[in-house]
């Protein structure tokens, strides 16, 4: 059953039912006050220019957000500097004293030996590379056979060095 059938088998409304309820009057009155309006001839409306829009900075908010931000990447700029200075002058010391450890044990003949092994080894792949690539034979295979081969001679050469270092060579400081 349909609510229209349901409704339809119930009481019937009255005339006063049937008409709209009457909506609500205002009342006016002389004591409403007009005082809280905003009076357009005062000081506290403020006007904009008309060459507002094409303005790129256009509050005063806007201004201290940029002037904040240029604050900002100033600041990060001085630190990166101060940064790098200090990286800079960490790295030269380190070099010194590389170049001082290596003038001191120039006649250590571990790390002559190691000098000789890595310029023999750098000339004879050269060499031998160029020679493969010449005749037309130089691979990706065989050079990483021949990576593979420096691979092992670095590791073997590591730990010789370390051994000899500590029992045979000390190295000067």
């Amino acid at each position: 059953m349909s609510y229209a059938a349901a409704a339809a088998k119930g009481p019937k409304q009255s005339p006063e039912e049937k008409r709209a309820p009457t909506p609500p009057e205002i009342i006016p009155s002389a004591s409403a006050s007009t005082s809280s309006l905003i009076d357009v001839d005062t000081p506290s409306v403020h006007t904009v220019s008309s060459d507002f829009s094409s303005k790129p900075v256009k509050t005063d908010t806007q201004q201290s957000r940029i002037e904040h931000e240029a604050e900002q990447v100033k600041a990060r700029a001085e630190a990166e500097a101060k940064k790098l200075a200090e990286e800079e002058k960490k790295a030269k010391a380190e070099a010194k004293k590389g170049i001082s450890r290596l003038e001191a044990n120039g006649d250590n003949p571990v790390v002559v030996g190691n000098a000789i092994a890595v310029v023999a080894l750098s000339a004879g792949l050269g060499f031998g590379a160029y020679k493969k690539y010449a005749a037309g034979e130089m691979s990706w295979k065989i050079a990483g056979a021949w990576s593979g081969v420096v691979g092992l001679f670095v590791i073997a050469d590591y730990y010789l060095s370390t051994y000899l270092f500590k029992n045979k060579y000390p190295p000067k400081k």
